[in-house]
């Protein structure tokens, strides 16, 4: 037998992942995207994948290089997806028998999302569409072909003219489009100075819901609105009417299958950014919503933190009576799947365990397919069946390399803290741990802060323990899994209590694992968890070394140049520069950087519009003004997400500078 090996950096390479599964409504075939690193390309492939009708074995259904987004038509005679054409998405469709795909769209900006029409003869397609003044300039541009094309000012007049991941914003909004297939013709339906989100058939396909954030009398500039609305129009796009009153944040919307209601997942914000989604019942006819199980102390949809991904969640999907709708939720480090009674009277938990469920679908029998990710495995898929109970595993993607590799389990553990709150959190031992020795240990502090660690695969945290680091980790007040006192309760006190969490965990870890070494710490986070280790660093001296990622340092001028910065700040900071600067700057880790003494690697995206650049380069400045150790990695191109999607070298150097700089100043 081959002996195992500690994973690496480079292990990203062989990774495979599973997302997306669609049940074919009338066979009950399985498809879902198959997704691996393009090393060349330093991107990635992704091609859809299919178990047919019975099948315990999968074939590979497309062949592109970026295919995704698969959906079955409402008669599962197609299969339709996302294949980019042209450098823009564009939706394909293949016959359920397998063949050609050929392509449905020709939509000048591709396609966002799409939805297949009842009849299974149209899809309702979301596309940017640009004003009459822009699109004559990119045809000017276009017949130019860009040479000796001086360059040109950007003009902005909305406060939102930024988003992470998007960049900069280009004039355009988003849509909805009708496409006949039949006809092969595409009509817009939509129109106007706000963009569509959330949008959704009727059952009986005469009318279309689409949530937007549009002006109003209360609020002219919709930028400014952190609310948004639910409209129903005829499936020819007019007649459009808001049936919201302009009081929730909301998510997701479907239908009921009785045609009578919408289905909101959303928040009334009396939390502010903190309050949990709920389910609403908003009835077409007219007449006030409903909240179902108001007193459910649970988030609705999926929370998780984790490393292999970005996107996860499945919209509601309702029983074949039409009587409960299926949903997932985030309590207890586990995100699990729920069915909810549409009235009310009660839900239950379907799929559960220690583990992140990310997606799911429903077969014609309403068994569940779910693609699930554990401590140690970065996601697969099952079958849950509702007759008896039991699941089978359908995929083992990542078999070949995971046989390869030696991993630490995670042991969980809960600890009070000293004002008598319950904390969870987990450890896990170094690879090749020898019973009796002592070991350095590194802290990790999860982004949000509305969000939790979960029973999921984390390939930094085994990286860490390859290198022989105990690594712990732990869901401190401020984030998911609890309920709303305990999400809530971070808010306006940024290292307040939960810096006392994170500070008693450490203490909780030292006296329950005597194997931990207390004088060889390390600390690191990113977001959330980057603003928390610099916090920690200007605050204490326990830690001998600590890496912050994509983090903030500076609220003052955070409020100006993150994307979120206007919204954010003062939800959960409760100030903004011209009225609390005093309040801005004690919360600001920058105001403590005298008191800093820990080595501190700074990690940050040069892209990142959510915490900007700058925020790694104020504190680096002030470290290296002051004489301390200190060094910035800048990462090209990198936006917010670099760490689960970002360019895959730059995710290997990224994992490779972490350990680096904990084996460099954390004595072995």
């Amino acid at each position: 037998m081959t002996a195992k090996r500690r994973m690496t950096p480079e292990d990203l390479y062989r990774m495979s992942w599973v997302n997306d599964p669609v049940v074919s409504p009338a066979s009950g075939a399985i498809a879902y995207v198959h997704k691996t690193v393009n090393e060349k390309k330093d991107g990635y492939r992704s091609h859809i994948r299919l178990f047919p009708a019975g099948a315990d074995q999968d074939i590979p259904f497309t062949a592109g290089e970026a295919d995704g987004a698969p959906a079955w038509s409402p008669d599962g005679q197609q299969l339709a997806f996302l294949r980019k054409k042209d450098h823009k998405p564009q939706v394909w469709t293949m016959p359920a028998s397998g063949g050609e795909a050929r392509p449905v769209t020709d939509l000048k900006y591709g396609v966002s999302a799409f939805k297949w029409s009842p009849d299974s003869k149209m899809l309702l397609v979301r596309s940017e569409v640009a004003d009459a003044a822009q699109e004559s300039g990119d045809e000017e541009a276009q017949e130019q072909g860009g040479k000796d094309k001086l360059p040109e000012e950007k003009i902005y007049n909305r406060i939102r003219y930024k988003a992470d991941g998007a960049g900069l914003w280009n004039g355009r909004r988003s849509h909805l489009h009708v496409a006949d297939l039949a006809a092969g013709e595409t009509k817009q339906l939509t129109d106007g100075e706000f963009d569509v989100q959330s949008f959704a058939w009727s059952p009986d396909g005469t009318r279309i819901a689409y949530s937007a954030s549009t002006a109003s009398e209360d609020d002219p500039d919709p930028d400014f609105r952190l609310t948004n609305d639910v409209f129903v129009t005829e499936a020819s796009g007019s007649n459009a009417r808001q049936i919201t009153d302009g009081s929730l944040s909301i998510g997701t919307i479907a239908f009921t299958p009785d045609g009578r209601h919408v289905l909101l997942l959303a928040s009334d914000l009396s939390c502010g950014f903190a309050t949990l989604s709920k389910i609403h019942l908003v009835p077409l006819a007219g007449g006030e919503s409903r909240m179902l199980f108001p007193d459910m102390d649970v988030q609705l949809g999926h929370a998780a933190v984790s490393d292999m991904r970005t996107g996860a969640g499945t919209p509601p999907l309702f029983s074949r009576d039409g009587q409960s709708v299926y949903l997932q939720l985030s309590q207890d480090g586990g995100v699990h799947i729920g069915r909810f009674a549409l009235d009310g009277s009660s839900y239950e938990l379907v799929v559960s365990g220690e583990r992140e469920v990310y997606q799911f679908a429903l077969t014609p029998e309403e068994n569940i397919v779910f693609a699930a990710a554990d401590s140690l495995q970065p996601g697969d898929l099952f079958l849950y069946s509702s007759d008896n109970g039991r699941e089978k595993r359908l995929t083992e993607c990542n078999k070949e390399l995971w046989d390869e590799l030696d991993l630490s389990k995670p042991e969980a553990f809960t600890f009070r803290t000293s004002d008598g709150w319950s904390i969870q959190g987990w450890i896990m031992k170094p690879v090749d741990f020898q019973e009796g020795s002592k070991v350095p240990a590194v802290l990790e502090i999860h982004g949000g802060p509305q969000a939790m660690y979960a029973h999921t695969f984390m390939h930094e945290f085994q990286l860490l323990a390859a290198a022989g680091y105990a690594v712990f980790y732990t869901n401190p007040r401020g984030g998911h899994g609890y309920g709303q006192v305990h999400v809530n309760t971070v808010r306006g006190d940024y290292g307040g209590r939960d810096y006392q969490d994170l500070m008693e965990a450490v203490d909780y870890v030292l006296d329950t694992y005597d194997y931990v070494d207390g004088s060889r710490l390390g600390v690191t986070g990113g977001s959330y968890g980057g603003f928390m280790t610099n916090w920690i660093v200007g605050h204490t001296d326990r830690f001998q070394a600590a890496v912050t990622q994509r983090s903030i340092s500076n609220w003052i001028s955070f409020y100006g140049v993150s994307d979120i910065g206007y919204t954010f700040t003062h939800d959960q900071i409760w100030g903004n520069p011209w009225d609390d600067l005093e309040k801005l700057w004690k919360h600001s880790p920058l105001a403590y950087v005298k008191n800093v003494n820990t080595p501190l690697l700074i990690l940050h995206g040069e892209q990142d519009l959510r915490c900007p650049i700058e925020q790694g380069e104020q504190l680096f400045i002030a470290l290296k003004k002051l004489g301390r150790k200190t060094q910035l990695i800048r990462f090209p191109g990198a936006d917010h997400n670099l760490s689960r999607s970002g360019h895959p070298h730059l995710r290997v150097r990224r994992l490779s500078h972490i350990v680096r700089w904990f084996e460099e100043h954390i004595e072995r």
